[in-house]
């Protein structure tokens, strides 16, 4: 197993890993780093355990943030595949010779209907 050296809040760390994975492990270091960075900027030195403590931290609640995040876009993804987008309505078009003929026979209805209220009333 390699023994890899990362720098956290200015200190050094010697640290196992598996073969292959060294440039996994500097860059979580380097993450963890400037975590560590910012609380030394903001709080000035602190022991390293509470460094480390704090740091972790600011970390897991950046994950939790960014997973809360993924699955907000999972669930808006799923309704768009889940058939949450409209379908497409297609509304047929009437020939006009159809709408001619339908308005000539409510004329004849009409005049039907006139004719038999005329015979009835007189």
């Amino acid at each position: 197993m390699p023994e890899v050296t990362i720098q956290i809040g200015g200190r050094g760390f010697d640290v196992s890993c598996q073969e292959g994975e060294e440039s996994y492990l500097h860059t979580a270091a380097k993450m963890l780093d400037d975590e560590a960075q910012v609380l030394s900027d903001q709080i000035g030195r602190m022991p390293e355990a509470r460094m480390l403590l704090m740091a972790g931290l600011l970390l897991a609640d950046k994950t939790a943030a960014v997973e809360d995040k993924i699955k907000e876009v999972e669930a808006e993804l799923a309704g768009l595949r889940g058939g949450s987008v409209p379908e497409r309505v297609e509304v047929p078009v009437v020939p006009e010779a159809v709408t001619e003929t339908l308005a000539e026979l409510a004329a004849r209805a009409e005049a039907l209907a006139a004719e038999i209220e005329g015979k009835a009333a007189g």
